[in-house]
Parts: structure tokens; sequence; C-alpha cells
């Protein structure tokens, strides 16, 4: 018998990029969801009300990408402390009642990506960037990092907006430079959350004993930094771990199957970047 809701998307601009329909019907295939579908839809802040409204009882969920992540928060009934923790929410699931519930996906994505690479506890960390990845990742980092977390960023407004995201979260938060980042890199654990290119000019910098580096970029992969990072015998997580864990997580919180088929997922998303 059909599911009554079995249908999902993920929603954003741009979204054609968007490995999350791979992901997806992965994990509907390996759960035997046969009748579930997900798509991507090009939904921009101005639109995503009208879209919205226009959903009927057979969605179960939405998966949203920037600019909504915030955008979506005005439109649920409820969000999780995780999403309120960061003003984010990426994951909305629709309740048989059809109460619209929005969660932070990204965030116990981070941490379970890095636990699979063995990476449990910290005791300081280093954080390139402030973007809105950022303060995900500073979120994260309240689970995993027992010290002091260094933001590098290239503004006082972005450090200060970066403290005060270390004080929201309960995050010992110190900023630095931009010009200082070589430093960041001594860090046991280093998160960069820059766009592609950033972080090129420190591939040079790299330590010759480095400690993780968890590199939120996905395409093009491995980036610089990440090549010279594993080169030097370093642990290295990449964006496609964050991407598929906090995957998983939604496929979860969809579905109500647990757990999601990691492994599956992993592997269609390694074949779709392979083939770009």
């Amino acid at each position: 018998m059909s599911s009554p809701r079995h249908r999902a998307a993920v929603l954003g601009s741009p979204i054609a990029h968007s490995l999350s329909p791979v992901l997806h019907r992965a994990a509907h295939a390996a759960l035997g969801l046969s009748d579930w579908t997900y798509d991507r839809f090009e939904v921009d802040e101005a639109a995503l009300p009208g879209f919205v409204a226009g959903l009927d009882a057979s969605w179960a969920g939405l998966s949203l990408t920037m600019p909504l992540k915030r955008a979506i928060i005005p439109l649920l009934d409820e969000i999780s402390d995780t999403a309120a923790s960061v003003e984010a929410v990426n994951t909305v699931v629709f309740t048989e009642d059809g109460r619209r519930l929005g969660d932070n996906t990204d965030i116990p994505g981070m941490v379970a990506a890095l636990r699979e690479r063995g990476v449990e506890k910290v005791d300081s960390a280093a954080v390139l960037g402030a973007g809105a990845t950022a303060s995900s990742a500073l979120a994260a980092l309240a689970r995993v990092c027992t010290g002091p977390v260094t933001a590098y960023v290239r503004s006082e407004a972005r450090a200060a907006e970066m403290r005060g995201w270390g004080e929201r979260l309960g995050v010992d938060v110190r900023t630095a430079d931009w010009s200082d980042a070589a430093h960041a890199l001594r860090a046991p654990l280093v998160i960069a959350t820059t766009p592609a290119g950033t972080t090129d000019a420190l591939a040079t910098d790299v330590p010759t004993t480095p400690g993780t580096l968890f590199d939120v970029l996905y395409d093009p992969w491995p980036t610089p930094l990440a090549a010279a990072w594993s080169g030097n015998g370093g642990g290295v997580v990449g964006g496609l771990d964050l991407l598929v864990h906090q995957a998983v997580f939604q496929v979860e919180e969809m579905s109500g199957r647990s757990p999601g088929p990691l492994r599956e997922m992993r592997a269609a998303g390694e074949r779709a970047l392979a083939s770009r």
C-alpha cells in the first residue's frame, strides 16, 4: 500500500548542483521505499512561503539549502533546540496531523562525520571563516572540543559575530585575523568553512605532523589544502562526509526508518561526483 506521505525534495537557489536527490533516492532504494520520490526545486526566499503553502498531505519532508535555512523558520510550527541554537533549519518534517517541524542535521552530521574518523574529543580547535557554516561548526565543536576555539576571520565585524555565537553556544571563541591563518593549521582539529579557493594558499603551510582537517567542500575534491594535509599524514574529513551524514539524519526523520543506509548513500554520492 502506498504511504500517504511519500514526497520529499530539496529547495534552494541555486539548486541544480545539489547532490541531495542522489543521496535520498539511494536511501529510499536501500530501505525499500519504492513509492517515495525526492526532487529538487529552485526556490528563493520570496517564493518560499507560496511553495510551502501549496504542499499537500503527500509530503513527508523538505531539505533546505541556502538561502532558505533562516527564511523557513517563520513558516514552521516548531523548531528543535539544535536548529534554534544557530537560527538555521535545513530539515522540515511534516507530521500526520499537518504540523511543520524544523530541525538542523548539519550539526549532528558534523559530529558524526568526525566520530567516524576517530575524532571524539579535542582540547582545542580552529575555524577558518565566519559564515553560516562556521556557526554550525561552533555548535558541533560545543559537543567535541573541551577547550578554546580560535576563529580566523577577515574583519572585526565577523570576529564580533563569531564571539557572539561562542557566547550563545557555550564555546570559548577567540578570534584572529585571516592574515595569521597559517597558525590555525597547528590546532589538533581545523574546520575550514570557506568557499572554494579561499584556503588554497595555506596548502604550503601544512605542518609536518598535522592533526585532523575537516574541509566542508566536496567539489572539486580534494582541495589543495586537503591534499597537502593527507600527504603529510593528517586525518581528513571532507564535505561529502558531512553531506552524507546530515542526509542520513534527514532520511531517518522523514521516513521514520532507522538507521539510515550510510554506506549506500555515500557510494551513490561518490559515483555522482566522479561523473561530474
